[in-house]
């Protein structure tokens, strides 16, 4: 199995305030010392490994590192390292690429996207042996998290090549995503995105139909020109807005988008 390590107190100089970074290697790291390796960058870092520090909503994490191993196991994927960043100081802020006047959000989407751009990645790429191009670079997260990951390959898409989107947030900011992203990148791209059939979320009076939305978003973006060897998207009957959920559907959302 591989390693994972937590680093406390790291200073995001684009938000003006300090995150906890948690770090999977895979076992593979330590037995081929001159192999390179994918970085995938992960939101809502506190929930993503099997790790007695993980926050467990329900009983359940995404279980990534696990998963991860179990997949480069069986052969279905090459090994790739997890970066999992914690959310700041407000989550909603953190993943909001836009404002959303409808619960009172100002976004920090974009600094958040530069501190992963300029200050977390050259740092990752120093420190680790990765493949720093943007086709073995991804960033995964859900609802939010999976909206701002969508962000990142829209308007930084020559970074970060490989994006996984669970349930994401697509109507957020009025359907922002679906108003900016306009276009075919023409980058390299491998989009992942699912969502629960008939999955809802309320958040005050704010209804968030994510089955619905992603299916129309998916819609969406192939009339934009992306085919099946870019875009993969599930719609899960029986999905709900949950990590066990998320957790349930990781592997195969990780063998497609990291394969």
């Amino acid at each position: 199995m591989g390693h994972i390590q937590i680093l406390r107190d790291v200073p995001s100089r684009a938000e003006g305030f300090s995150r906890t970074l948690r770090i999977f290697t895979p076992a593979r790291y330590d037995r081929a010392p001159h192999e390179r390796f994918g970085v995938l960058y992960m939101h809502d870092g506190q929930n993503v490994f099997e790790h007695p520090e993980s926050v467990r909503h329900g009983g359940a994490t995404w279980a990534a590192d696990v998963t991860l191993e179990g997949l480069i196991d069986a052969g279905r994927i090459g090994p790739w390292i997890i970066v999992a960043v914690d959310h700041g100081l407000g989550r909603f802020e953190d993943y909001s690429p836009w404002d959303e006047p409808r619960v009172g959000v100002r976004a920090r989407g974009e600094r958040y996207a530069r501190f992963l751009i300029d200050e977390l990645k050259p740092w990752v790429d120093a420190a680790y042996r990765t493949r720093p191009e943007p086709q073995w670079t991804g960033a995964m997260g859900s609802s939010l998290g999976g909206l701002i990951s969508l962000y990142l390959g829209l308007a930084h898409a020559d970074v970060f090549g490989r994006i996984g989107a669970m349930s994401p947030s697509v109507m957020w900011s009025e359907d922002g995503m679906f108003r900016h992203w306009r276009a075919h990148t023409r980058r390299w791209t491998r989009l992942y995105i699912d969502a629960g059939t008939f999955e809802q979320f309320q958040l005050g009076a704010f209804p968030m139909p994510y089955g619905e939305k992603v299916r129309a978003f998916c819609e969406h973006l192939r009339g934009l020109g992306y085919g099946d060897h870019e875009l993969r998207c599930v719609l899960e009957s029986g999905g709900e807005h949950s990590e066990r959920d998320w957790a349930r559907r990781l592997p195969e959302a990780l063998s497609w988008l990291l394969g």
